[in-house]
């Protein structure tokens, strides 16, 4: 009797164990999680769960789940998801007597689910989500750039700021001496005016004082009739 309860107990340890490892790597997969019976409905064969399942969100209707009671690991059922909310799902168990039979469950009972479903469609949400952080991180970067080249443009626009300025500065300079180099021609000019208006005065004084007659004789105009005009 002894010897049959220890081949007994290794073998429960082995499947036990078994049953873990395997449990483990569906868990990994996202595919196994816990929920708590909320509400029981035998006529309709409905259950209500209530669950803190983060991918209660990837559960679709008709998705096909295996539930159990932790005791019995080796003992399970099969029910398809009727609805879910954010909280709670409701799984429809088409041999619901049976399943009672077999989990032992009834309200408040804690029970594990799996769903090849869900697996699936946690695998296809993580390739998404590969693709999608992917395609984060080359908008990240085009984000950065343009962050790079806003956060530059103040530096930019001073540098274009002071370039202007020393050429500005440069032409106020040019400026200035064009005005001086022609109000240096103008004084010049003024100067030159003014001696030449006094040489040309000075000639024709000496002109006024060396001018020599062409007539000796001067027309005396003392008729009105030209013809009776004479020299005297």
């Amino acid at each position: 009797m002894a010897k049959f309860l220890i081949i007994f107990m290794i073998t429960f340890h082995a499947t036990f164990g078994w049953a873990q490892s395997e449990e483990s790597a569906k868990d990994e997969k996202g595919s196994h999680f816990t929920g708590r019976i909320s509400r029981l409905n035998s006529k309709a064969r409905l259950a209500r769960i209530r669950t803190d399942f983060e991918n209660i969100k990837f559960l679709n209707r008709k998705d096909r789940v295996e539930f159990w009671n932790e005791t019995y690991p080796e003992m399970r059922c099969v029910g398809l998801i009727e609805g879910r909310t954010n909280d709670y799902f409701l799984v429809k168990i088409p041999q619901y007597e049976t399943c009672i039979k077999r989990v032992h469950f009834t309200t408040g009972s804690f029970l594990h689910f799996q769903s090849d479903d869900l697996e699936q469609t946690v695998k296809i949400a993580q390739e998404l989500v590969e693709i999608l952080l992917k395609k984060r991180l080359a908008m990240q970067a085009k984000k950065e750039r343009y962050q790079r080249e806003l956060s530059g443009h103040v530096e930019k626009v001073d540098a274009v700021n002071k370039r202007y300025e020393i050429l500005r500065q440069k032409l106020e300079i040019e400026w200035q001496k064009e005005l001086s180099l022609l109000e240096e021609d103008k004084a010049r000019s003024f100067t030159e005016f003014k001696n030449s208006e006094a040489r040309l005065n000075e000639i024709d004084t000496k002109l006024e004082a060396y001018r020599v007659e062409d007539h000796n004789l001067k027309l005396d105009r003392w008729s009105l009739d030209p013809a009776l005009y004479i020299r005297k």
